[in-house]
């Protein structure tokens, strides 16, 4: 996927993921999280069967609606997304718009 993204050497795939591939991955976690507890998983042997399998579940619920992973495209890189919006933090900063006044 780093390659497919062209996501630049030593940055997280994360940073380009659209958000569906963020929230997947963070459902199938907190699904493990979950069962982990609730089975009282004490070994990383079985917390690790435990997420594949969850992601594995997750997967086939975004295939089953459509949604292929991999032929996503990338979302604007976050890194960019903050400068810009660190810039535009600035320039209002200097420059307010008048109020308006009823």
């Amino acid at each position: 996927m780093k390659e497919q993204w062209s996501v630049p050497e030593g940055r997280p795939l994360a940073d380009f993921a659209p958000t569906i591939i963020l929230k997947a991955k963070d459902f199938a976690a907190e699904i493990t999280i979950f069962n982990t507890r609730q089975h009282q998983m004490h070994t990383e042997g079985a917390i690790s069967s435990e997420h594949i399998t969850n992601n594995k579940a997750v997967r086939s619920t975004l295939l089953e609606r459509g949604i292929r992973p991999e032929a996503l495209t990338p979302a604007e890189d976050v890194k960019k997304v903050e400068r810009r919006l660190s810039s535009e933090n600035k320039k209002s900063l200097h420059s307010p718009k008048a109020l308006k006044t009823s």
